[in-house]
């Protein structure tokens, strides 16, 4: 159990956490402590935003956010890059798209994407009072939603950094989604808009991912957690 709760740590933070060999009951376990490692990136966030308390709106954002990346190491914001290049690229063909989202490189779209996604996170922080209940129902939930997606989408890359969390099992990451639930439940109607914002994206992303992929990639769920993140900071920010 602390070897998967590890491993996820390791692998969707940049959190210095004891390195070594891996077994399969770990590395697909760790899918159910996403929404635990997600509250953990919170909680960081939640800690920047008291200390920046005292700072100009614009510059605590911006100090926010950076603290935001660094902590995830870009990770999601790649994979939104390589989906929304291959989303337009693809042009409706699947395999295309697929190959598209395997090159490393990033298209002008893909950029744009990020651009997008960081400037309405800046924006909504900037007008968050800090610290707020938004800095960590935002990760809590980009990383829920990725225990969700493997639940309940096909995984279609073979090989693929998601390939072994196919296998986790059902009934802890069901445990895991209750625990983000429950969590919200406290946030009282922040925590329903929030979740509402998540069903906002997640249907879409997944109906889109049926239609072009036949299931979900990886970088399609790194494109799932940036959009949901950034839409639970909109539809609180809005929400005052």
């Amino acid at each position: 159990m602390m070897r998967a709760l590890l491993a996820a740590i390791g692998f969707l933070t940049r959190l210095p956490v004891p390195s070594g060999s891996l077994d399969d009951s770990a590395r697909s376990g760790q899918l159910a402590w996403y929404p635990v490692v997600g509250l953990l990136v919170g909680a960081l966030l939640w800690g920047l935003a008291w200390l920046l308390s005292g700072a100009p709106p614009l510059l605590a954002a911006a100090l926010l956010l950076l603290g935001w990346v660094a902590l995830t190491g870009g990770l999601h914001l790649d994979g939104l890059a390589d989906s929304a290049d291959a989303w337009v690229g693809g042009m409706g063909d699947r395999e295309r798209t697929l190959a598209i989202m395997k090159d490393p490189r990033s298209g002008p779209i893909g950029v744009a994407a990020v651009v997008l996604v960081l400037l309405l996170k800046f924006a909504a922080l900037a007008g968050l009072p800090r610290p707020d209940v938004a800095l960590w129902l935002a990760p809590l939930l980009g990383r829920a939603v990725l225990t969700l997606a493997f639940v309940s989408t096909p995984y279609v890359r073979s090989g693929g950094l998601g390939s072994a969390l196919v296998e986790a099992p059902r009934a802890a990451c069901a445990l895991g989604i209750v625990f983000a639930l429950a969590l919200c439940a406290l946030a009282g109607w922040r925590g329903l808009g929030a979740l509402l914002a998540v069903l906002a994206v997640f249907l879409p992303w997944r109906l889109a991912c049926r239609r072009r992929l036949g299931g979900m990639t990886g970088d399609t769920c790194g494109a799932l957690t940036e959009l949901t993140e950034a839409a639970v900071l909109v539809v609180l920010g809005l929400g005052g």
